[in-house]
């Protein structure tokens, strides 16, 4: 008999469904005469370092001369998170039941997928002959198909050896590049192969927003009625002027040099991945992408949506049938205007079975209807609708439009008459214009009404409609005088990244990568989702990089914090550089094919760390290293030490004088080494403090905390004070009476 381990519970289902007679049992499915099973994600996960016994780096205290973590043998172990370990022994007793002859890797195809499966049965020490069911789809003729066209386990040997090397490596960076720069620089900093490139794509974009140096420019803007002529940019302005002036005399007319006209069709948008709805739901409703990523797994519990972590926009040609099946009233009604609704769905349009790797595009299911949205939150309301409404967009009319450029010059009349400096300087600029028509709304009639992001939501002004009969060659008449107008611009730094632009980033990263080959090994998704992280990774990354304190949200923007600054400034080089990751999918797309070797690129990764502390340490003790910490404890205080007036800081959950450095004892004790020792607990009494009251006090205020515990267990308020030797006093002047 067959064990069939799929990657979650609906893929179980589906390939039930297919070999037929399914019936359901606790933990597991029979159809077909086969078992299918399912796991949960990641099972088995590598260690942390603290479980390697007899290991320098496995004491909890850290030191740089135990660096670099290094292990000979590798350690695995069960997942312990949401039930993950129950999912694992009930796998391990299906997989080693004696009339389970044969196993099934059916978890999803690509390079997670296969590790999935692989780590469970390596940590289990399961050793049966196992097959490859190799499906995208969920059909069930195409589950059918690749049930009888499966092939060994083995010939994915080199997929799995190419996820093993990607985990080890992004573990063995990941530990040693931390506990390095955390050492070398006296404060928690984490780094990682995926969140410090991202973090340093926002440091990088905030930087050039702050140096920005605002550069005046002028145009001149000729009315001709329905439309307007406007100048290419001068960025003189005494020329300017010198225009303006030219194109308001009485004679001055201008020469159509060329009219360009056609009819212009947008083809609609994909299908939904994952990113791709994140970044809309950010754009229109201002989501972030964790809590799109959350109404969307609820959606496809709920069994109103398909795979959330998807990222392929596609579907194959095995699921048309199902997808002319949801284009029906029951997903129009209450979703979308009926007058927008296409007459002819135009299904192919979402076809590409090569670009469907693991999961099909995001589509809602049968199940979804107008009474679906009635009981669900907000978040999973909006979300479904986008779902819907993409899943129209998709096989929807194109949208036609008009578009008509016009460039036009000085008349040559005009010119003849003024041959001196005014008549060479106005030969030299270029006015143009162009008008955009709508023909037929198409696919975007499916929302007229999309929100769009704030710094896109000007107001565009009067329709500018260039007449029909303008031809080249025409000389216009003379603009009545004084109607040609100067408007004044100035150049705009770039905007500040939202959710969606981060994202947008992250999944074309290969923009910031100059090597072609490189370039390539960055976008290839074909056992890999193109870019750095992946569709379920890059919203956790973000909100990982929150969390830590180095970037921030402000309103719909994300921004760097002087700690995420720090870090970028000093962490190596080609740690903060995502070429780093498009150099590990070229070496890791040979292990996949066979063209390269597991132990030579994990001995590569070794080395990196190997010279590690000493890179660091060296970054460390230059004077830029220096400045940069001193840079970001100003910009960090919560105010001035009252021992010795420097700069108080946040570390953890202590405040203390950012002169403090602790060194370990050879008995393993921490102690301090420097500065003048002045902490402050996270904790007086029982209540906690925050940022707020720490800086009140360190001005020297007086701060009012209630319900403060005595060691009796009594409560009481009081006035806190700071205190240079304790860090907090107490004061009970003007409080009143203790509570009991």
């Amino acid at each position: 008999m067959r064990l069939v381990i799929a990657e979650k519970h609906s893929v179980a289902q589906a390939i039930g469904q297919a070999l037929g007679g399914m019936e359901n049992h606790d933990g597991y499915i029979t159809a077909g005469g086969s078992l299918i099973s399912w796991a949960q994600g990641h099972l088995v996960n590598l260690v942390m370092p603290d479980a390697y016994e007899g290991e320098a780096w496995a004491d909890p205290h850290w030191s740089m001369e135990s660096l670099p973590i290094a292990p000979t043998s590798w350690k695995w172990a069960v997942n312990r998170e949401k039930g993950a370990d129950k999912r694992y022994r009930d796998l391990v007793a299906l997989a080693s039941r004696d009339d389970v002859d044969e196993l099934v890797n059916a978890c999803d195809p690509d390079r997670e997928g296969e590790a999935i499966f692989r780590r469970i049965m390596l940590h289990a020490g399961i050793r049966k002959p196992a097959y490859r069911l190799w499906v995208a789809s969920l059909d069930e003729h195409a589950i059918r198909a690749a049930w009888d066209s499966m092939r060994p386990e083995s010939d994915y040997q080199g997929l799995g050896d190419a996820a093993d090397a990607r985990a080890k490596a992004d573990w063995l960076v990941g530990m040693n590049a931390s506990r390095a720069h955390t050492l070398a620089y006296h404060r928690r900093l984490s780094v990682g192969r995926v969140q410090t490139p991202t973090l340093a794509m926002v440091v990088d974009r905030d930087m050039r927003i702050e140096n920005h140096v605002p550069q005046p420019f002028w145009h001149v803007e000729a009315p001709m009625g329905d439309w307007t002529l406007s100048s290419e940019r001068i960025e003189n302005q005494a020329s300017a002027r010198a225009a303006l002036s030219m194109a308001n005399s009485s004679d001055f007319a201008f020469h159509i040099e060329s009219v360009e006209r056609k009819r212009e069709h947008d083809v609609p948008p994909r299908l939904y991945d994952l990113t791709g709805l994140q970044k809309d739901m950010s754009k229109l409703h201002g989501l972030t992408a964790a809590r799109t990523l959350a109404a969307l797994q609820s959606l496809y519990e709920w069994k109103l949506a398909t795979y959330p972590r998807t990222d392929s926009r596609y579907v194959t040609r095995d699921d048309l049938d199902m997808l002319r099946s949801l284009v029906s009233d029951e997903r129009a009604d209450g979703f979308i205007d009926p007058a927008a609704r296409p007459s002819t769905p135009r299904l192919d349009l979402t076809v590409n079975d090569a670009k469907v790797a693991g999961h099909t595009a995001i589509l809602p299911t049968p199940r979804v209807d107008k009474g679906s949205l009635e009981d669900l939150g907000t978040d999973e309301r909006l979300v479904l609708i986008r779902v819907v409404r993409r899943m129209w967009e998709a096989v929807g009319d194109d949208h036609v439009h008009d578009v008509a450029t016009v460039k036009a010059i000085a008349d040559a009349g005009w010119l003849e008459r003024h041959m001196g400096q005014a008549g060479s300087e106005l030969a030299e600029l270029r006015f143009s214009s162009r008008s955009d028509q709508t023909v037929s709304m198409g696919w975007k009639a499916i929302e007229q009404a999309r929100e769009q992001e704030p710094d896109d939501s000007k107001d565009s002004g009067p329709r500018n409609v260039i007449p029909a009969d303008l031809a080249p060659g025409a000389t216009l008449p003379p603009v009545p005088q004084g109607g040609c107008r100067l408007e004044e611009g100035r150049t705009q730094p770039p905007k500040p990244f939202t959710e969606a632009t981060l994202l947008a980033a992250m999944e074309h990263a290969s923009r910031y990568v100059e090597d072609k080959e490189l370039k390539a090994a960055l976008d290839d998704d074909e056992s890999h989702s193109g870019g750095i992280g992946t569709p379920a990774t890059r919203a956790n990354i973000i909100e990982q990089l929150v969390h830590a304190g180095y970037m921030e949200r402000k309103g719909r923007q994300l921004r760097s914090t002087a700690e995420g600054r720090l870090l970028v400034k000093v962490v190596t080089p080609e740690l903060r550089d995502v070429k780093l990751t498009a150099q590990w999918e070229s070496m890791l797309s040979a292990i996949e094919h066979g063209g390269g070797n597991e132990d030579e690129f994990l001995g590569r990764i070794g080395r990196m760390c190997a010279e590690l502390p000493a890179r660091v340490r060296t970054m460390a003790a230059s004077d830029e290293g220096v400045k940069a910490v001193e840079t970001a404890r100003a910009q960090n205080s919560c105010g001035p030490c009252p021992r010795c007036g420097k700069p108080v800081v946040k570390t953890g959950s202590i405040w203390q004088c950012s002169t403090n450095k602790s060194r370990k004892t050879e008995d393993g004790r921490w102690v301090q080494a420097a500065g003048c020792g002045f902490k402050l607990f996270g904790q007086v009494a029982g209540k906690k403090l925050t940022d707020s009251m720490v800086r009140r006090l360190l001005a020297g205020r007086k701060v009012k905390a209630s319900g403060l515990k005595s060691r009796a267990g009594k409560t009481f308020d009081a006035y806190l004070l700071i205190d240079r030797i304790k860090g907090v006093r107490l004061d009970f002047d003007g409080i009143g009476r203790k509570r009991g």
